[in-house]
């Protein structure tokens, strides 16, 4: 807060003090034969004998508004509120969060210690900790992948065995804590234009069975060896240290209409997966890790209801 606006909070805060105390006294003063004229009215009159006598507040009622604008002078001088001023008792909202957080920290590590380091597949085998990621999972994970977690458009499935970034327990676990960035780079220009973007997209769609032009794909199986295989291989099974998305099954991220693979190849893709480490912690990620895990290795290989 700057010098200005904390003079201005100061301010008002010293004027609205001032003016309750001001506003106390004066309406609670006698003067001269008021004081001793109890029979003062307001001039109020209700169902022609109800009316409003003018006397001032108990004595005892008083006092406590007194002690009321004393309070708020001791908590001001206590807390901070008085724009830039810190309180005498250095407290924050930022320590306050810091110290319920490390509180809340310590009983979850007390809770969930045991699975410090564990594979996310041997905690999987625990149904409280798989319970607990469920919990994880719907506050931090369901926006993306739906409650569900079976995705969206943009937004991998997590109940099949497809992983673009590889399915092993330390695979799916460092795709949590550290994040994944995956990039498809605009090929439009690099592939022969519209007519390359076509043939390419033609080729794509052969490579997993989808009914394409054979002319078109042909002509595109050049150019994909030539420009897209750098990545997705040579055979089209992509590359999960690249992240880069096998075509040769029936599984599309983002659709597997001529228009979809057309506009991914002419345009590019970017996918961004968060790192979760620094918010939920190494441990909880494992815990998330092991609930995923169930997802697609579970006996059912269906998503419990959401907590």
């Amino acid at each position: 807060m700057t010098t200005g606006w904390s003079l201005y909070v100061i301010f008002l805060v010293v004027l609205n003090i001032v003016g309750c105390a001001w506003l106390l006294w004066w309406t609670s003063k006698r003067r001269g034969d008021e004081a001793r004229n109890d029979s003062e009215t307001t001039g109020h009159v209700w169902d022609g004998d109800l009316t409003e006598y003018n006397k001032p507040l108990p004595r005892w009622w008083i006092i406590l508004f007194w002690l009321t604008i004393v309070y708020s002078v001791g908590y001001l001088v206590w807390y901070p509120g008085m724009g830039n001023f810190a309180g005498t008792s250095g407290w924050t909202s930022a320590k306050e969060h810091d110290a319920d957080k490390a509180e809340a920290d310590a009983r979850l590590a007390e809770a969930f210690g045991r699975f410090d380091g564990m594979p996310i597949d041997e905690v999987a085998g625990h149904e409280e900790a798989v319970a607990f990621g469920a919990r994880l999972f719907q506050n931090h994970c369901a926006q993306c992948h739906g409650s569900d977690a079976r995705g969206a458009r943009g937004f991998p499935n997590l109940t099949d065995g497809d992983w673009l970034w590889g399915g092993t327990p330390d695979q799916v676990l460092a795709s949590i804590v550290d994040g994944r960035q995956a990039a498809m780079p605009a090929l439009g220009a690099a592939i022969g234009g519209d007519v390359g973007v076509t043939e390419v997209a033609a080729y794509v769609q052969s490579l997993s069975g989808i009914k394409a032009d054979p002319a078109l794909a042909e002509a595109g199986k050049a150019k994909y060896a030539g420009v897209c295989a750098a990545c997705h291989g040579v055979d089209g099974k992509g590359n999960p240290i690249l992240g880069a998305p096998n075509l040769t099954d029936n599984i599309w991220l983002y659709g597997s209409d001529f228009a979809s693979i057309s506009e991914g190849i002419r345009n590019g893709r970017n996918g961004m997966m968060p790192a979760h480490g620094p918010i939920i912690g190494e441990t909880r990620s494992r815990l998330v890790g092991a609930y995923v895990w169930t997802l697609s290795h579970g006996k059912d290989a269906e998503p419990p209801d959401a907590p």
